[in-house]
């Protein structure tokens, strides 16, 4: 049996929740590709706290146009 473990999955789903929560789901989704891209980047780069990844996301979402 083999497991494949998204590092993503559980920073993307806090920063959906926290978004939800702060009235800016729509927001959330349209810029959703783009997190995923920079999310990946960070990753690349060797950061693998959830934690991190996700104040990181949300950080890059306060700031994209």
């Amino acid at each position: 049996m083999h497991t494949v473990m998204n590092v993503f999955e559980g920073p993307i789903v806090r920063i959906w929740e926290t978004c939800d929560l702060m009235g800016v789901g729509p927001d959330f989704e349209r810029k959703l590709p783009a997190l995923e891209t920079y999310l990946e980047g960070l990753v690349a780069d060797g950061e693998t706290n959830e934690e991190r990844l996700a104040v990181s996301g949300l950080t890059f979402l306060k700031r994209a146009p």
